[in-house]
């Protein structure tokens, strides 16, 4: 039986190499003052309600991992419950590697990223595919999101946790970036158009 919510990454192995390395009693510390958590709060929910994009790792019964990109409008990664999430999966490539995975191991992972306030979140779980349930798609697809939905994914929280801002670069959204030079592309009109205006003036001044 596990004795924190951690132990989930921290396996045996890893405590060894921990020990080895000289960190795990620092992170035993940092387990019983602040543990992983298991289910959304408030500020995770907020989090996830802003993602237009996230990683989903699965992996063969073998062991073979295999990571995919999931993306759509703000709030596609539903949240239908304390401990449970859910997207609508697009028809694509037809590869099904997740698909094929999570027949096997259940075992999942979410990997979401905020590059501009160099923000990172890492949850564990387990995964199922929901198929023809017609009502759970219509709950799960963004509105006017012109994509086509063939399933759902539905996925059972563990636990997850925040990991530092340490060597995240910062990066900036189409729409972010034309927030922040509204007001510079604003100033630059004006300036073009008292531009012309002057030339005008001094035209009509040599004439």
């Amino acid at each position: 039986m596990n004795d924190f919510v951690s132990d989930i990454a921290f396996t045996p192995s890893v405590k060894a190499e921990q020990e080895k390395r000289g960190s795990r009693d620092g992170y035993v510390k940092m387990a019983e003052k602040r543990d992983f958590q298991n289910i959304i709060t408030d500020d995770l929910g907020s989090f996830i309600t802003e993602r237009d994009s996230v990683y989903v790792a699965t992996s063969s019964k073998d062991g073979q991992p295999y990571i995919q990109h999931r993306g759509g409008p703000k709030g596609f990664l539903k949240i239908l419950d304390e401990r449970t999430l859910a997207f609508a999966d697009y028809s694509g490539n037809k590869q099904y590697i997740s698909l094929g995975n999570l027949a096997e191991n259940d075992h999942a992972y979410i990997f979401l990223m905020d590059y501009p306030n160099r923000q990172r979140i890492k949850i564990w779980g387990r995964a199922k595919v929901v198929e023809d349930d017609a009502e759970l798609l219509a709950r799960l697809m963004p509105d006017g999101y012109k994509a086509r939905p063939e399933r759902a994914f539905i996925f059972t929280i563990t636990a997850w946790d925040v990991n530092c801002p340490q060597h995240i670069t910062p990066r900036y959204d189409e729409d972010m970036v034309r927030r922040v030079t509204e007001k510079l592309t604003a100033r630059v009109g004006e300036l073009e158009a008292e531009n012309v205006l002057l030339k005008e003036q001094l035209a009509s001044a040599a004439r």
